[in-house]
């Protein structure tokens, strides 16, 4: 994998708050590596070491995003959805920002019908045949349509297992975690204080709570895999 430069400044990182973990006391020891002090009983993040391993994330998604390879991006909790969303759009990625919905890849012949059921709908919808459905059928088909729009409508176009998995937040999604590592897929997240930085190919040691410090994470990780997307329409 060939290494670039990705201009991730450590200074921007500090105004960003990426430096910030959580409180001394609700820490996991594994991440003692990648903590450089404390301060008012907070552990304070490396950032020399979340600049290396975020570099390294984007030669990763770069060398993926230019073989042409898919990518989903998983954030629920309210910080992150909406930049998940943006972030996922401005790269052409999938993504899951409302709820993880167990079994969504592990069991992914269930998912796919839930899909291919959510496009019908759609198409439904657009041609107008649910309005010519009885009051009480149609009503109950829109409040489906709109349930699978809250939580598929981010892998609507998704056809198959992505290749790799970018994560916001362990914790919150250690449901979506357990299932890439089962399938064996490949996984970035960010990794505050409290986290196991091990169960990840790439773990960003980052603060995962301030809106900040995930909208510069993503960014650099979005600019990337346009860049790699860029190169592969090149030479296909």
């Amino acid at each position: 994998m060939t290494r670039r430069y990705w201009n991730i400044n450590l200074e921007e990182m500090m105004e960003a708050g990426v430096h910030f973990g959580h409180g001394t006391r609700k820490w996991n020891p594994k991440m003692a590596p990648y903590i450089s002090a404390k301060r008012k009983g907070i552990h304070i993040i490396n950032l020399t070491r979340t600049a290396r391993f975020l570099s390294e994330a984007c030669d990763l998604v770069f060398d993926a995003a230019s073989r042409g390879k898919q990518f989903l991006i998983v954030g629920t909790k309210n910080k992150a959805a909406d930049l998940v969303e943006w972030a996922a759009i401005r790269a052409r990625c999938h993504y899951v920002n409302k709820k993880w919905l167990g079994g969504m890849l592990t069991n992914w012949s269930t998912t796919e019908t839930r899909l291919h059921k959510f496009r019908d709908l759609r198409m439904e919808q657009k041609t107008g045949r649910l309005n010519r459905l009885p009051k009480r059928d149609a009503a109950m088909l829109k409040r489906q349509l709109s349930r699978l729009q809250t939580y598929l409508g981010g892998i609507k176009y998704m056809t198959g297992v992505p290749d790799i998995v970018i994560i916001v937040d362990q914790h919150e999604e250690y449901t979506a975690l357990r299932e890439c590592i089962t399938l064996g897929i490949p996984t970035i997240y960010l990794t505050d204080t409290n986290c196991d930085p091990d169960l990840a190919d790439i773990s960003i040691p980052a603060n995962d709570d301030a809106i900040s410090s995930i909208r510069l994470i993503l960014n650099k990780l979005v600019f990337a895999i346009c860049e790699g997307r860029s190169s592969y329409i090149r030479n296909p």
